[in-house]
């Protein structure tokens, strides 16, 4: 009796111990390359677990299930544990959502828990670890070129994957691209990977090369770069062979990371900077050149102002000329052929202007300086071109200058170039009247009072034709008459769908007129009921005769002169019928 007293106490403790169903998660923070372990963890034998989605990672290994059960000082405990190894698919804050499972006819969820990855990590390695692993025969390495540049000074980033003689790599893909923050980028183009040979931490690997990309800083001081992040499936030798005796391979996954870069940026010096300075460093030769310097009235010339040389060409802007009143000086037309390679960009850009006199005479363009900063002496350079002198042989002399002695005016000779003025506008009045109390307010006002009538009316009115069935049908077989008919005209070249259509409008005439349905369509009662309403004889005979033909006609031979004719016998036996009854 006692024993059975004792386990009917446990059993009744079992049944009000608290159900735990919860989510367990290795890590809250890892990186884009870091594994993360998820245990879904319960105290009660639950049934039919459901696993979330896992949205934003990818499962490496599981689910596999562990189940204990221990009894402790005479209390019995319970475990059940759902594992998960998975790796994130993007950086972010990402979240493992709720697990379910149904218990005694309830269903628990376990709580969301949120995950934070990172950018990809350094992991440690053991260095006393001297078996074949992927860690120590794999590297994804970030070159640059240059760690303390000036600011727009170019630098030149390649991402190597370097891979010992022991594994083999077949295949990979990108998880995260490098964001270049704070500098102005562009990529080399690679067409196909190859594999070379190189030395890497005193050791022969091979390597591709798999991005290159050449960097301008637009700003002083530290600057990241965040890391490229690769996933790699990669073949492992192991120290089983096979019945050859070869070296039997494993597939395994790694993430790798160039690892995220610091660059320093140096400002450029203030001292002996140019106040017409605009940003250019580098190594340049700059030149204006007129296409021509003599011109004659309605003549124009083209100046281009040009920049060539090596460094930022597409980040900084050419110097405008000034001309004189009297010449016409329209937009620049910008042209550059500049190149980028791993040495930065290299050649040249220009702007043309287009140059109209108004005036005749001699009148200078002002020399035009152009200032740049040069990276190989370290100090700014400075280069002016040459005053050009446009003579314009030709055309009205500029009096704008000249004295009337009658007038303290100044007289200006009459130019009809540019008529921009406009003489005739039709201008409104800004004083609008107010739109309360106007007549399109009352008559918007008691608008609705006005419909409501109309509305009803046509109401009682749809609801009187819709309630005359008979009318109703009438007017249905009319418009199918008047359809077919229509239609046999269009299929007049066309014989069998012409005296389809023509039966069917004959059928239909009758059924309006005679108010007939399909089943009382006998010869003899449409000749009795045409009749009977006073119908022509011979009419009606000619309108039986030609509907027994229609089925006939169908399948012999006609001419297109018969079907023309006896589209017209229709229309005129109808148009007869329609008058007599």
């Amino acid at each position: 009796m006692k024993k059975y007293l004792i386990l009917l106490l446990f059993t009744f403790q079992g049944l009000l111990a608290q159900v735990q169903f919860e989510t367990r998660v290795s890590k809250t923070t890892l990186g884009l390359n870091e594994r993360l372990r998820v245990d879904f963890f319960m105290n009660i034998d639950g049934d039919n677990f459901n696993e979330p989605s896992f949205d934003g990672f990818r499962v490496i290994a599981g689910p596999s299930q562990q189940v204990s059960q221990s009894w402790i000082n005479g209390r019995s405990s319970f475990e059940k544990i759902y594992s998960y190894y998975l790796l994130p698919n993007q950086k972010g804050n990402l979240v493992i959502k709720q697990a379910t499972i149904e218990y005694n006819g309830q269903v628990y969820k376990t709580a969301p828990v949120k995950i934070t990855v990172t950018a990809a990590i350094e992991q440690p390695r053991d260095p006393n670890d001297t078996s074949v692993s992927v860690d120590n025969n794999l590297y994804l390495v970030a070159d640059i070129s240059k760690t303390n540049p000036y600011v727009n000074e170019p630098i030149t980033v390649v991402y190597k994957l370097y891979f010992s003689y022991n594994i083999g790599i077949s295949n990979f893909k990108q998880l995260s691209n490098p964001k270049y923050n704070d500098f102005w980028s562009q990529n080399i183009d690679i067409k196909q990977p190859v594999a070379e040979e190189g030395m890497f931490k005193g050791q022969k690997f091979r390597y591709v090369v798999l991005r290159k990309t050449v960097l301008y800083p637009q700003k002083s001081g530290k600057l990241a770069i965040e890391p490229l992040s690769l996933d790699i499936d990669v073949q492992v030798p192991t120290n089983r062979r096979d019945v050859f005796g070869r070296v039997m391979l494993v597939d395994e996954n790694k993430r790798v990371s160039a690892g995220a870069k610091t660059i320093t940026v140096k400002a450029l010096p203030e001292a002996g900077k140019p106040d017409d300075f605009s940003g250019a460093v580098g190594s340049f030769d700059f030149t204006v050149v007129p296409t021509k310097t003599d011109l004659k009235n309605g003549e124009s010339l083209d100046l281009k102002v040009s920049v060539s040389g090596k460094g930022n060409m597409k980040l900084f802007t050419l110097p405008k000329p000034v001309v004189p009143n009297a010449l016409e000086m329209y937009d620049a037309v910008h042209t550059d052929e500049v190149n980028t390679s791993l040495a930065g960009m290299a050649g040249k850009m220009s702007d043309s202007y287009t140059i109209v006199p108004v005036y005749k005479g001699n009148y200078p363009v002002k020399p035009l300086r152009f200032s740049y900063f040069d990276l190989g002496s370290g100090t700014y350079k400075t280069i002016t071109s040459p005053e050009i002198m446009i003579n314009v042989l030709d055309g009205p002399t500029d009096t704008r200058n000249a004295t009337n002695p009658n007038t303290k005016k100044n007289t200006i000779a009459v130019q009809e170039q540019f008529k921009f003025i406009k003489l005739k506008t039709t201008l409104q009045s800004s004083k609008r009247d107010d739109f309360f109390g106007s007549n399109l307010f009352l008559g918007l006002l008691f608008l609705p009072f006005l419909i409501v009538p109309i509305i009803i009316l046509l109401k009682k009115k749809k609801e009187a034709i819709d309630g005359d069935v008979v009318g109703n049908r009438i007017r249905r077989n009319n418009k199918l008459a008047k359809k077919y008919l229509s239609e046999a005209k269009k299929q007049i070249n066309n014989k069998e769908p012409f005296y389809v259509a023509l039966e069917k409008a004959m059928h239909n005439f009758l059924k309006a007129k005679l108010h007939i349905e399909t089943s009382e369509m006998s010869k003899d009662n449409i000749k009795e009921l045409l009749l009977t309403r006073n119908a022509n004889p011979d009419v009606v005979n000619e309108f039986i005769t030609l509907t027994e033909n229609c089925e006939v006609a169908r399948y012999a031979p006609a001419s297109s002169a018969t079907i023309q004719n006896d589209y017209d016998k229709a229309v005129l036996i109808i148009s007869e019928l329609e008058k007599q009854i």
